[in-house]
């Protein structure tokens, strides 16, 4: 291929010899007006002359044509997974590569485009595949672009004509053009909700090419029996759905098949409510004044969610000098309403550094113990008060005490460590500073020695003996710490500690959030996959068996991801509401779609693509009508018609070598001028 052309090169600037051209044309026409002899030849000897001041050369290119490249778009995301869609996606593409294979000067490069599992709820973002790939084909290059997909498209040009498309843009919709679908959509579900309360869930059940008939929808939490409900197609609906926990409450809404849909993935929609507690009420009774008992306030305080009574006795027993009770106080305090009428009301009592006496009598500590065998809460922070005989040890308070007292007091400095349970237990495990053999923590300087203590003892003092022991009491839960001297940590004294985060731990521990349970089974989406946790005390866990929203059921084997904690994985295949077992423990999970907006529309459509088709000359065709051919056509167009389309030949080149023949920078072209000059001087002379 080999091409040829007239290059020139002035000799004087373009306004010169635009002066002397008019000059040479004005003098021609006064020869002619002169009707001098041997006019065609003064002017051809002229127009020589002026050539030879534009220097024209012969260019010679040696050309090496490029080939024109097409790009297919191959649709694999989630919405093409219906209706055996991706045999017929992945037939088409095998036909496209053998048609550009056949034509001449072309080749195929292919852009796939998957849901975004990894960026969420992003859906089909076919024109980003489609531009990337762009970004990397020349211009002059580019013969057109040919989708197979089922027109379900989320990034589409709001503008067709402004697509930035250099080419005809051909779409191949996979489907039929007359689906059906049934969808549960979720018109209003609340992301929180108080424990105990109910919320309502609002949803509606849309049929594309329905029957109109009524749908039977089905409404559970994974607690209790399931709700079913009969609805209308198009017509909102409420549900209630009862709070009963604090963390996910998760509620599954699944619709009964249509007849003859194309799938079922959107069948099912989940709602999660986040339960939380309204008011935490908390009783906290201070013994005596000390150091601590500001910290103790302070935390509490911070928190706008905690209705705090603090109850301090401010003048200890010892100090008596006759005074009547009735005027050492500037209020009476209500103790029996507190401690018979009300204290069923209370999230948590705290007992700081308290010793029996006559403010409380002992029918109120039994009242208290009665309250944790009911499902109470009770944190006790002891330091020598516990072991004298007015201590709380000497109350109807034992029977719910794990640590019973020796009746000494060990002093001596000591850094307070975490046991082998403790790095296992969801209150003290990842405490700040506690990685590492020895914790970095300040020291404390006093503590009361213990029996062996019921329950788990998840931190230790002077000697290994236990300083935080956590216990299940009846229906309750009771926190002992064995030691006054945690607000060393809050003053930050050798370096302080978590004494903030490790109270709020226990607090909520306490009080049964299920994110703190020892013993607990859940599961969480990432992305494609549902991420199964146990949290044991155990040396070992259980696989996990899975049922699935379709009944089906597989198993997940855990590995130990930190000390009481285990890990497992495996691919959401059906969104819905998962069922966990490991033969001790039951847990539901929330598995949605990978990419929600992709499953939200999964009828074939080509409304998406047919403006920017349009707008860039090229066409829609339905693979259910039959495959189109692929022809080149001329870079003007037209790209389709009826059974096929249209791929720009382009015609481009690259240049591998150049050569110039000049015409008056010769021996020869200056000869030429000269016997014309010398034949005009002789025809004149004659």
């Amino acid at each position: 291929m080999s091409g040829l052309d007239i290059t020139w090169a002035p000799l004087l600037p373009q306004p010169v010899l635009m002066a002397l051209a008019i000059a040479g044309l004005a003098l021609i026409g006064l020869l002619a007006f002169a009707r001098l002899r041997w006019l065609p030849l003064r002017a051809a000897a002229l127009v020589i002359l002026f050539l030879s001041l534009l220097d024209p050369s012969i260019r010679r290119e040696v050309r090496e044509p490029l080939t024109d490249i097409a790009v297919a778009v191959v649709d694999h995301s989630l919405s093409q997974e219906a209706s055996g869609r991706i045999a017929a996606t992945d037939a088409a593409l095998q036909t496209l590569r053998d048609e550009v294979g056949a034509l001449p000067n072309t080749e195929l490069r292919v852009v796939e485009v998957r849901s975004g599992i990894a960026s969420g709820d992003d859906g089909t973002r076919a024109f980003a595949a489609l531009n990337r790939a762009l970004a990397e084909i020349p211009p002059e290059r580019f013969a057109g672009a040919v989708m197979v997909t089922d027109g379900e498209i989320h990034d589409a040009p709001a503008d067709p004509k402004k697509s930035g498309i250099g080419g005809p843009l051909h779409g191949l919709i996979t489907g039929a053009k007359n689906e059906r679908d049934r969808r549960v959509v979720i018109d209003r579900a609340p992301r929180f909700g108080i424990v105990g309360k109910e919320q309502t869930i609002r949803f509606r059940i849309e049929d594309q090419n329905g029957d109109g008939a009524p749908v039977a929808v089905t409404v559970s939490t994974g607690k209790g029996d399931p709700i079913t409900l009969s609805v209308t197609a198009g017509m909102p609906v409420e549900s209630p759905i009862t709070v009963d926990h604090g963390g996910q409450n998760i509620a599954e809404i699944a619709a009964a098949p249509l007849p003859g849909e194309i799938s079922l993935a959107n069948n099912r929609a989940i709602a999660v409510i986040e339960g939380i507690r309204d008011r935490l009420r908390v009783l906290l009774i201070s013994g005596e004044p000390h150091p601590g008992e500001r910290t103790w306030r302070n935390l509490l305080k911070a928190d706008a969610a905690v209705d705090l009574v603090h109850f301090t006795i401010l003048r200890p027993p010892e100090k008596q000098d006759g005074t009547p009770i009735k005027e050492l106080a500037l209020i009476a305090f209500p103790t029996r309403e507190l401690f018979v009428d009300k204290i069923n009301e209370f999230d948590l009592v705290i007992f700081d550094r308290y010793r029996r006496q006559t403010v409380l009598p002992l029918a109120y500590l039994q009242n208290v113990a009665d309250y944790v065998a009911n499902g109470g809460a009770v944190l006790i922070a002891s330091g020598p008060d516990f072991i004298g005989d007015d201590g709380l040890y000497n109350t109807p308070l034992a029977d719910v005490i794990p640590a019973p007292p020796t009746g000494d007091v060990l002093e001596g400095a000591f850094r307070p460590a975490l046991t082998a349970d403790g790095r296992k237990h969801p209150v003290t495990r990842g405490l700040p500073g506690s990685a590492g053999q020895t914790p970095s923590w300040g020291r404390w300087f006093r503590m009361v020695d213990t029996q062996p203590a019921r329950g788990t003892t998840v931190m230790q003092g002077t000697g290994n003996r236990p300083l935080l022991v956590l216990s299940r009491e009846g229906k309750g839960r009771v926190a002992q710490i064995l030691s006054d001297q945690g607000w060393l940590w809050a003053r930050g004294y050798d370096g302080g500690g978590p004494q903030s985060e490790l109270l709020r731990r226990i607090a909520h521990w306490l009080m049964k959030e299920p994110d703190l349970e020892e013993e607990a089974l859940g599961a969480s989406q990432s992305g494609n996959q549902l991420v199964i946790e146990r949290r044991t005390m155990a040396e070992s866990a259980k696989p996990v068996s899975v049922t699935l929203p379709s009944g089906k059921t597989t198993t997940v084997p855990l590995a130990e991801a930190a000390p009481g904690l285990w890990r497992g994985k495996f691919a959401i295949t059906e969104p819905g509401l998962h069922r966990l077992s490991d033969g001790t423990l039951e847990a539901v999970a929330a598995a949605g779609s990978a990419d929600a907006r992709e499953a939200a529309d999964l009828i074939a459509t080509d409304r998406v693509l047919a403006p920017v088709a349009k707008a860039t000359g090229g066409a829609i065709d339905w693979l259910a009508d039959g495959m189109p051919r692929l022809v080149k056509t001329h870079a003007e167009g037209p790209f389709s018609g009826p059974g096929w389309l249209g791929l720009r030949a382009n015609g481009a080149y690259r240049v591998t070598a150049v050569s110039e023949l000049p015409l008056f920078s010769t021996l020869l072209s200056l000869g030429v001028l000269l016997l014309g000059l010398c034949g005009l001087w002789y025809r004149e002379g004659r």
